[in-house]
């Protein structure tokens, strides 16, 4: 059996397959050394998006399980799991484990010491809790989507960035390690209720101090950090493409405006934002006069904080990002690789899943019974 090196190995998880940031979060794990075996429903009867176990790499380092959680014999088992599971991750609507018999309380009854870890957009309670949404959804109500975006033309959705995996998945991944630390320390397990709207706003929480200390007196493209400033912003170059300016610090603004080759004195003073649309059109003219990779040479020798922006065919060459092996190979493609790094317990992209269902669920510690339930119970054990 593979045997990862992460700081997360011999954790066991059982996830309860769903879309999104949940597996998302329960690849992170992986990556991290985590043990996960995935509950997903039998092939053809999912109800939402069809979860594509064999390509997509999200889904990388699973055990996979499909049972029919309708049948009193595939809840049983799910309990049998949960017995020896360190950490749960579910993303269903509230009251969806619960009502399969699978919820906090009853698996609790067999494993005290049991992370729970939820996973919605909306949390578990409130107006809201039962409403359908994605991404944007929950966005537009923190304030989030309203701020991004040119101020005179529609918010634009950050990806599902900022939303799915920056306020869900990586605030369930938090909240599920804090819970465990507490675990380890003696205490009991507890629900970690990660919902994306407060994730969302948790990440929105400096804007909203800037806000309220009048450092962000603009609407929508208009303030310091949104690309209202014309030293933090994108610039169309000679042949179609960008650069990014961040020259934020009057150090950094200084070496832009050498690149540019522009005289500080000569050009209106930056810290008064009604300088800033006249500044703006001059470093869009400025730009717009060189390709971008003449930009990339003139800038590399210089801390300005101007970097061209890379589409994803480019990202992967990158010279950093290849010197830093910020990329690996996952069924041979280019695909980010595992972060944070770790010095003594390096993460690694976890590999699709050899063993036989019986050998991991043995490695789990189920007993020899339990194990050959699996086999009159499961639709399919086909591993990741």
């Amino acid at each position: 059996m593979h045997t990862p090196t992460g700081p997360l190995a011999g954790l066991k998880v059982l996830e309860m397959a769903g879309m999104g940031p949940a597996p998302f979060a329960a690849m992170l794990l992986a990556d991290m050394g985590a043990d996960i075996i995935t509950v997903a429903a039998p092939a053809g009867r999912a109800s939402e998006m069809p979860l594509s176990f064999d390509k997509d790499p999200l889904w990388r380092g699973r055990t996979r399980i499909e049972l029919d959680l309708k049948q009193p014999a595939a809840v049983a088992r799910v309990l049998d799991l949960a017995a020896h599971a360190d950490v749960l991750i579910e993303g269903f609507r509230p009251g969806v484990m619960e009502r399969l018999g699978l919820g906090p309380e009853q698996l609790w009854a067999r494993q005290p010491a049991l992370v729970y870890g939820r996973m919605t957009g909306w949390g578990q309670q409130g107006p809201l809790a039962m409403a359908a949404g994605h991404d944007p959804n929950y966005l537009a109500l923190t304030g989030a989507l309203y701020s991004i975006g040119h101020p005179d033309r529609p918010p634009v959705p950050p990806l599902n960035l900022v939303g799915d995996f920056g306020g869900g998945a990586l605030f369930l991944v938090t909240g599920v390690l804090a819970a465990l630390l507490r675990v380890r320390g003696g205490g009991a397990g507890q629900v970690v209720d990660a919902a994306i709207v407060d994730g969302a706003l948790a990440l929105m929480g400096p804007t909203y101090s800037m806000r309220h200390a009048g450092l962000w007196p603009g609407g929508r493209g208009e303030n310091l950090l949104d690309g209202g400033a014309p030293f933090g912003r994108a610039y169309e170059t000679a042949d179609g493409r960008h650069m990014v300016v961040a020259a934020i610090e009057p150090k950094f603004y200084a070496a832009l405006l050498d690149g540019l080759g522009l005289d500080l004195m000569a050009v209106p003073a930056r810290d008064d934002p009604r300088h800033w649309p006249e500044l703006q059109r001059l470093f869009a003219g400025t730009f717009k006069s060189r390709s971008r990779d003449e930009w990339v040479r003139i800038f590399e020798s210089r801390d300005a904080c101007v970097s061209p922006v890379l589409d994803l065919l480019e990202a992967p060459r990158h010279p950093h990002l290849r010197a830093r092996q910020s990329f690996v190979s996952v069924q041979g493609w280019p695909t980010p690789a595992p972060a944070p790094r770790f010095s003594k317990t390096p993460s690694e992209t976890a590999p699709r899943r050899a063993e036989p269902l019986p050998a991991v669920l043995q490695a789990w510690g189920l007993p020899t019974a339990q194990i050959d339930a699996f086999n009159s119970t499961q639709t399919s054990g086909d591993p990741l």
